[in-house]
């Protein structure tokens, strides 16, 4: 019940709720005025311009929001006019309309902000052949459709000054829950009981989901920092959040081998359980600074930390002097202890953060070296032209689009619906560029129309009071609006409910409604899952070369930073941790890619096991780049010898070896130098030893950690540099 409670209060405090909440104020508002003064079909036509405009009101900061809601006020306002001035005959509308959707739709070839207002665009073509605006000329309406559109902007606004620590707050309380998650799940690897291979993909699924709020706090944090300066709140929280990135970096800058760990904890099971809770207290802290971030007077000031951490400092005192000591096992303990030891420190600076009252202390983060952290989206227009090709998945998308609109007005027309425009504005809604969201988004579309449905069937039946539908129309549609991110089907749940209420309003025949509602629902969510099949499909297999091809040069890029901040001794990181951002970014979006094959049919998924280990290996590879990056930034560092270059040139030409394989579509002769082979002979010295020339102790330590790891990091990632052309050149390339 108390984990029920919590999550009612996370979704609560959701930016999915707000703006639900900000979108039913807004809508509802212009109703009651209109049944006021007498001019509902006005006040119709005005909700509808704000609800045109609401999509693009995402999280980011007010220059953009604003920016993106007037584009949607703007592509709508000229889309009603075209609509309603669609009067001739239903052959010559066709072409035109297909025309119309396949311009719109290619819009959102310019990124995820202009396939919102590219959502507008067909939203308001669809929205121009209903009845909604009845008798209102069609200039006219579009002229109350941009006043709604203003209507909302100002209301946006106006949310925003009423509530500006919103979208901060719930974002940044998101990434803590998501790194706790992170960290728990890396305690439950630990033990061998466990399904490893579920749960290293959910831990791939979570670094994907990490990585995208990442990159919308990013956004938020420092797009609304002013030029000249900053509040204490803004910068504590955006150094908040840069510990939390650290964190994710550094916990996989660590990974474990589990063969080693499996063999030591067989024979020492309490030491995988002191070395498990410190993880789950880690990860219940994080969970626990989540819930209180609003208020950090109610994080409770007792941590178990450091006591679990000095619990495993004593495990490894007391097998440090055990007879039978294996050298290698205890250092792999201390390399395990150290880790464990900086998330802690981190997790504390964290709790000092929040609680902390001496903000002389804190060192903010200059705003011009934030911005260069802020991806910028191209609207270059020769995005436009390169698009322009059957090649590409959003021109594939776009005639899809088309085609199964057209389908979808001629039916409607053909069988003469009362609500033929259900049918478009349910095709619209649920068609993808990728199969599987379609396949997803159809069923889940479906199972919550029905279930609607027959909600609505017992509470119409049993309620006959327009006041009551009115107060669970308003009710029923901001849960679906905040339901949409989150969960699709029980979104599609409450628009059912919200739309039978409202209908219920104006008709006697509301049962009449509910048949033709999921009558449509049904036409529009086959026509949209066999438009994806049969029509231009994009599938995941086609496009994964290019997402590959990306990620390689993301990882090649961060490893070349890294080699060259460590040759040239540069103190500036700044380069390096941008590189390390693209990498991220790219990892996620194979990831997520990999997970969009997995939902699409059986036929299509070939072969799933070579893309999969090389998903793995880019992953691995993204750690080991982490582990050299934690290490450099982070201790002092000799000069790097002449084979350090060598090495490191052999592991980008071998990356561009695979590049190559993937872009050009063909095999190149992949052979590597015997001098590459050797290389590691003559690093430290014959026979791998590792020479130091050193008189202090301290430093001789310092440099011998830094030799093993540099060297060890090396043979690994020119190891995994030699596997990545092999793998790629197994995959069937188009």
């Amino acid at each position: 019940m108390e984990d029920f409670i919590q999550k009612i209060k996370t979704f609560i405090k959701s930016t999915d709720f707000s703006k639900a909440v900000l979108l039913g104020i807004t809508l509802s508002l212009p109703i009651f005025i209109g049944i006021t003064f007498d001019i509902v079909q006005v006040a119709t036509v005005i909700t509808v311009g704000a609800m045109l405009a609401s999509p693009s009101d995402i999280s980011g900061s007010t220059r953009q929001k604003s920016k993106g809601i007037l584009l949607s006020m703007g592509i709508a306002v000229t889309i009603s006019v075209i609509g309603g001035n669609l009067h001739f005959l239903t052959w010559l509308k066709i072409p035109v309309i297909a025309l119309l959707v396949f311009g719109i739709s290619y819009i959102s070839v310019f990124g995820f902000r202009a396939s919102l207002v590219s959502f507008s665009g067909l939203f308001a073509l669809v929205l121009s052949f209903s009845p909604v605006s009845g008798n209102i000329d069609p200039f006219e309406r579009s002229l109350w459709i941009g006043i709604g559109g203003l209507w909302y902007l100002s209301m946006s606004l106006l949310w925003h000054v009423l509530f500006p620590k919103g979208p901060t707050e719930f974002y940044l309380s998101k990434t803590l829950s998501l790194t706790s998650e992170y960290l728990k799940i890396r305690g439950n690897l630990a033990s061998k009981e466990n399904d490893r291979e579920e749960l290293f993909r959910r831990l791939l699924i979570i670094q994907t989901e990490l990585t995208e709020t990442h990159e919308t706090l990013r956004g938020i944090l420092i797009s609304t920092r002013t030029g000249s300066g900053q509040s204490i709140y803004e910068g504590k929280r955006l150094l908040i959040f840069a510990l939390l990135i650290d964190m994710l970096e550094l916990a996989m800058a660590h990974p474990v081998n589990y063969k080693k760990t499996d063999n030591f904890f067989r024979k020492n099971p309490q030491h995988l359980l002191d070395f498990q809770h410190l993880l789950f207290e880690m990860s219940r802290r994080l969970e626990e600074i989540s819930h209180t971030l609003s208020d950090p007077k109610k994080l409770s000031k007792t941590s178990r930390l450091s006591e679990f951490l000095h619990q495993v400092e004593q495990d490894i005192n007391q097998y440090s002097n055990q007879n039978d000591l294996n050298d290698e096992d205890l250092s792999m303990l201390r390399n395990l202890y150290k880790y464990q030891a900086e998330q802690t420190e981190k997790i504390q600076k964290i709790e000092w953060l929040l609680i902390g009252t001496s903000t002389p202390q804190v060192s903010f983060i200059k705003n011009e070296e934030a911005r260069k952290f802020l991806t910028k989206e191209s609207y270059d227009f020769n995005i436009l032209i390169e698009n322009l090709n059957p090649a590409s998945p959003i021109f594939r998308h776009s005639a899809r689009m088309a085609v199964v609109t057209i389908i979808g007005f001629a039916l409607g027309e053909f069988l003469e619906l009362q609500n033929s425009y259900w049918i478009l504005l349910t095709i619209i809604v649920i068609m993808r560029p990728s199969f599987g969201l379609t396949k997803q988004r159809s069923r889940e579309r479906t199972i919550g129309t029905l279930i609607g449905g027959v909600l609505a069937v017992g509470i119409v039946f049993w309620i006959k009071n327009p006041w009551t539908y009115g107060i669970l129309a308003i009710i029923t549609l901001i849960i679906s609006f905040s339901m949409i991110q989150r969960n699709y089907k029980a979104a599609a749940t409450f628009i059912t409910l919200s739309v039978v209420f409202s209908y219920a309003l104006i008709t006697p025949d509301v049962f009449n409604v509910i048949q033709y509602r999921v009558t449509d629902t049904l036409i529009g969510t086959g026509l949209a899952v066999m438009g994806n099949l049969f029509l231009w499909p994009a599938w995941e297999i086609q496009n994964i070369q290019k997402t590959l091809c990306t990620t390689i040069a993301a990882n090649r890029k961060y490893f070349a930073e890294i080699a060259n901040f460590y040759k040239e001794k540069i103190t500036d990181p700044s380069a390096l941790k941008i590189s390390r951002k693209k990498a991220f970014i790219e990892m996620s979006n194979l990831s997520a890619a990999f997970q969009r094959m997995t939902q699409e049919p059986k036929s299509q998924q070939k072969n799933m096991e070579q893309v999969y280990e090389i998903v793995v290996l880019n992953h691995t590879f993204l750690a080991s780049l982490a582990s050299v990056s934690t290490y450099i930034t982070n201790h002092p560092i000799t000069s790097a010898s002449k084979n350090f270059e060598k090495v490191s040139d052999a592991i980008v030409a071998n990356m561009i070896q695979a590049e190559t394989i993937l872009d050009e579509g063909k095999s190149k002769n992949i052979t590597h130098t015997k001098e590459t082979e050797d290389i590691f002979d003559l690093t430290y010295g014959r026979n791998n030893k590792i020479v130091i020339h050193s008189n202090d102790k301290e430093e001789h330590s310092a440099q011998l950690e830094e030799a093993y790891l540099v060297r060890e990091q090396l043979k690994w990632l020119l190891a995994m540099s030699k596997k990545m052309p092999l793998l790629v050149d197994r995959l069937p390339l188009h």
